[in-house]
């Protein structure tokens, strides 16, 4: 079906429905990961840990979690990894500890890279792909390996950004030295965006010249994309492309990072309405049985549809805007109350 939702009884009902139809289309490695993510932020430990235990069940030999038929990724599988590691910190259970421990000795000591050390996004070609900001770099963060993570990172941006779009390119061959895709896929820029928000949410305040230098490509990201937004809210597949189809998940995404963005204090409050326009535009195309649609369509991603990252996004995207608003209310209060203590200390 592919009507729009009715009248929905609260927000509640909707998350809940989306959430549903998430859990009943995630298969593979980034899938499983992503929903997890999803769950931890939604405030749904319980099946977080449910999805990461089924992780570790189709964990392969090399450390990789989750696979089914895409053991051919390096870095997908580590998106599995941050609720692997949040269930082995809550539990002790050995078969959790072990399997981060796994997972990182994979990405640390085993995956493929370029000759400077960055990790490559398939197993028997030299490429690199900007889905792989998402995957491993808030993995390596969350266990501590915040050196590596900022690796990572800084060398995604270094093969991928296009500065004279302000975009991400896809897809680069560092064996050809060239783009095995250049376009700038608005999922793939959304996969960065959020990537970058989930490391800095983990890096130490110690580590201030790494945190200014991540921060700096995050705004360069998202300002970047907002010149493409369109009047709904909405974005094309590729950004700069009017040519091809409006898609959905590439709001999600940016939504979700914006407002994580300035709850962290790293963008300031009137990108809020860009976030707030897209999480409208969002919401207005999920269905009756609580799949988003027009989103770049699993499993070819080469026409709008449905997909799982989609449907975690959205949770991801409401989670982020509940977070800010109750933030945003402490820190009125906070005001407030200075405000008070103030008017009687003069009195």
């Amino acid at each position: 079906m592919t009507d729009r939702a009715p009248n929905f009884i609260d927000d509640e009902q909707l998350v809940e429905r989306v959430k549903r139809a998430l859990l009943s289309m995630q298969r593979f490695s980034w899938e499983q990961g992503v929903a997890a993510q999803a769950m931890l932020e939604s405030g749904d430990s319980e099946l977080a840990i449910l999805l990461a235990r089924d992780a570790v069940v189709r964990q392969d030999a090399s450390g990789k979690l989750g696979v089914m038929n895409d053991g051919y990724s390096v870095t997908d599988s580590a998106a599995n990894g941050e609720a692997v590691a949040y269930a082995a910190k809550l539990t002790g259970d050995p078969m959790f500890v072990q399997a981060e421990a796994s997972m990182l000795a994979w990405l640390l000591h085993q995956a493929p890279r370029t000759e400077e050390g960055i990790l490559h996004h398939v197993v028997d070609k030299p490429q690199v792909w900007i889905d792989s900001f998402y995957m491993a770099p808030p993995f390596l963060a969350v266990c501590g390996y915040y050196k590596e993570a900022v690796k990572q990172i800084d060398g995604y941006w270094k093969l991928l950004w296009d500065p004279e779009a302000r975009l991400f390119s896809h897809i680069w061959d560092d064996g050809a030295k060239s783009f095995v895709r250049k376009a700038h896929w608005g999922v793939g820029n959304g996969w960065a965006a959020a990537g970058m928000v989930r490391v800095l949410d983990s890096l130490p305040a110690s580590m201030k010249v790494e945190r200014n230098r991540i921060s700096g490509y995050l705004l360069e990201t998202i300002d970047g994309c907002l010149l493409h937004m369109r009047e709904d809210g909405l974005f094309h597949d590729v950004m700069d492309d009017a040519e091809t189809f409006v898609e959905t998940n590439a709001a999600q995404m940016l939504s979700y990072t914006i407002y994580r963005a300035i709850g962290m204090g790293l963008l300031g409050d009137g990108y809020t309405r860009y976030a707030d326009d897209m999480r409208r535009a969002a919401r207005g195309r999920v269905d009756s049985n609580g799949l988003v649609q027009g989103s770049c369509a699993a499993p070819f991603f080469d026409r709008p549809g449905t997909a799982p990252e989609s449907q975690a996004f959205f949770m991801l995207m409401e989670s982020a805007a509940r977070s800010l608003a109750l933030i945003s209310a402490n820190r009125a209060g906070e005001a407030g109350a200075s405000t008070e203590n103030g008017k009687g200390g003069e009195s």
